[in-house]
């Protein structure tokens, strides 16, 4: 079943070659049967969840679901697939934001449609590839395979400036790649352990002396994985890649791109050399706070509204780093029911990011296609001209301010919970940015929705059927989510419980 949500799209992708590419609204339907199938699957396997065997085996211990078949034997390279709580929870929010990009490309993308839908396909592929895999060396695969659709879909149907974004994101992630890859053929190389497979090296890599090499090893893994976050000051590439990039493919890379960032460091690096780890909490916790604060008056100071709700991507997922510093620091200490309140709240927050970004990004995207333009100096009155878009765009808003009874407030509220035991009252410079963060949203609901109406935008059409569909889902789950995150915490657990036992290992 992981196979199918893996390859499905690729299938497809496939068969669209073949079709005409005048065919338009053929290529669109193929292309949202090839995105759906695999969300329905994974629905069929949410289902199967509580009933699905967890296996014991070595190679996929605590995994569900599960594939094992050798590939290249020779170095110990297997095509292993199989999904915990961490992995999951990002299938299901990577297999549903994939049709709604596609229906919100629906036209939206007139240019090249056939070719804009067929790396729309291949990057669901690779998103779902890695999610999926258990094998180091097919995690990086998948990972390339999503870098090279997603340079071609800024750099082709973005914004004037879309080959330098294009050009940034792909130099950023390149680099990134390159440096982990080294770091997991040196630890590889160093245990001796004879397989890729991600849960056998932790076993043997956990146990590693911290010495230069080690710390290298860690950071080189880290640092590839803190660029697709982005942690700050890996950041810089971002806000051009959203501002660039089409309102659908800001939505992907928001909602799902920036997660495989931070579900790689629950699943490799944090696992893999969990000693490292919790050395270097410290100076981690310090990155993700400073990317908290420092977003959050980034975000103010903006005057295009998409650059101002790209920044607020890097303050909330500053608070993911902090949880996972926080959970480092205290699985060492001995003292891992607090480290599993952290972990579970910083990753309950790329959950919330992940149904609310695409939807703001969304948002922004039709106030643009209506008044063609992204000035918040020129927007203004639009309760009075489109009121139900600016409905929309308050809820979204007060729900990435983390107003409480939505999906924002939970994870940010618990990840400072969780980090308070481990960091004291610096915390609360995390809790500083979220007051900064409240009044940029603020403002900004104050300079585009309020006021009087601008006469050069009467007449504009209010939300379309089409919009209504895509936004309809993920605003259901961020009110079910805010007021009822049991679903969630619960497929976390066990994972969440699991990672921590393994990042104990770092204080022995």
């Amino acid at each position: 079943m992981l196979s199918l949500i893996i390859f499905v799209p690729l299938v497809f992708a496939l068969l669209m070659l073949f079709v005409p590419k005048t065919q338009e609204r053929l290529l669109y339907g193929l292309a949202g049967i090839g995105t759906l199938i695999p969300f329905v699957l994974s629905l069929i396997l949410a289902a199967q969840w509580t009933s699905a065997p967890v296996s014991t085996e070595p190679y996929a211990a605590g995994m569900r679901f599960v594939t094992h078949v050798p590939w290249i034997e020779s170095i110990g390279v297997h095509y292993t697939l199989g999904v915990d709580g961490f992995a999951f929870t990002m299938i299901l929010l990577s297999t549903l934001l994939f049709p709604l990009a596609v229906l919100a490309s629906y036209k939206y993308i007139n240019t090249r449609v056939k070719d804009y839908l067929i790396l729309l396909l291949i990057l669901a592929t690779g998103t779902n590839g890695v999610f999926a895999t258990l094998d180091f060396m097919l995690f990086y695969v998948f990972w390339e395979i999503v870098l090279l659709p997603m340079y071609f879909l800024i750099g082709i149907w973005g914004g004037e400036r879309r080959e330098y974004a294009a050009i940034k994101f792909f130099l950023y992630t390149l680099i990134g790649s390159t440096v982990m890859l080294v770091g997991a053929i040196y630890l590889y190389v160093r245990t001796g352990v004879g397989t890729f497979n991600l849960l056998q090296m932790a076993a043997e890599t956990s146990a590693l002396p911290i010495d230069g090499l080690t710390t290298f090893a860690f950071f080189a893994l880290l640092v590839g994985f803190a660029i697709k976050v982005p942690m700050f000051p890996f950041h810089t590439w971002l806000p051009d890649a959203h501002v660039e990039a089409p309102t659908p493919i800001s939505m992907l890379l928001a909602g799902i791109l920036l997660k495989l960032g931070s579900y790689a460091m629950v699943r490799i690096s944090h696992p893999l050399l969990p000693q490292v780890a919790a050395k270097y909490a410290n100076l981690i916790f310090v990155f993700g706070v400073v990317g908290i604060i420092y977003a959050a008056l980034a975000a103010m100071a903006q005057k295009d509204f998409k650059k101002q709700v790209a920044y607020s991507s890097v303050n909330h997922m500053g608070f993911f780093i902090m949880a996972l510093a926080a959970a480092s620091k205290l699985a060492a200490a001995g003292q891992p029911d607090l480290a599993q309140v952290a972990l579970q709240g910083g990753y309950f927050v790329t959950i919330a990011h992940g149904l609310i970004s695409p939807l703001f990004f969304f948002a922004v995207g039709m106030f643009y296609e209506r008044t063609h333009t992204r000035d918040l100096t020129k927007l203004g009155g639009m309760f009075l001209t489109v009121p139900v878009i600016s409905f929309a765009t308050a809820f979204v808003a007060f729900a990435n301010l983390g107003l409480p009874g939505l999906a924002g407030f939970i994870g940010e509220f618990i990840s400072l919970t969780g980090s308070y035991p481990a960091f004291g009252l610096w915390v609360l410079v995390a809790g500083v940015g979220m007051v900064i963060t409240a009044a940029w949203h603020l403002l900004t609901m104050r300079n585009v929705l309020l006021g009087e109406a601008k006469k050069e935008y009467a007449g504009l059409p209010d939300i379309s059927w089409k919009e209504k569909l895509i936004f309809a889902p993920l605003s259901v789950l961020i009110v079910l989510f805010g007021v009822y995150p049991k679903p969630v915490l619960d497929l976390l657990s066990a994972s969440v419980e699991t990672l921590t036992q393994v990042m104990g290992l770092g204080g022995m």
